[in-house]
């Protein structure tokens, strides 16, 4: 199977900081996309959407010290 993964127009291109996501049979990939050979998440849609209400929210945020 051949995967497509998708970058959002609204990504960070100066620095690179870009998530990228993949339409996956029942899950969502998930993968940063300066490294498309790392690591991948294939999250529940449910999971997905649970990741997206807390990153938006700023509950996953890291305090700076």
């Amino acid at each position: 199977m051949t995967v497509k993964w998708r970058k959002s127009s609204r990504s960070n291109t100066d620095n690179g900081a870009c998530v990228e996501l993949a339409n996956l049979p029942g899950r969502v990939g998930v993968r940063d996309s300066k490294d498309p050979a790392g690591p991948a998440l294939a999250l529940s849609p449910e999971s997905f959407r649970a990741l997206v209400r807390d990153v938006k929210a700023g509950s996953l945020d890291t305090p700076i010290a």
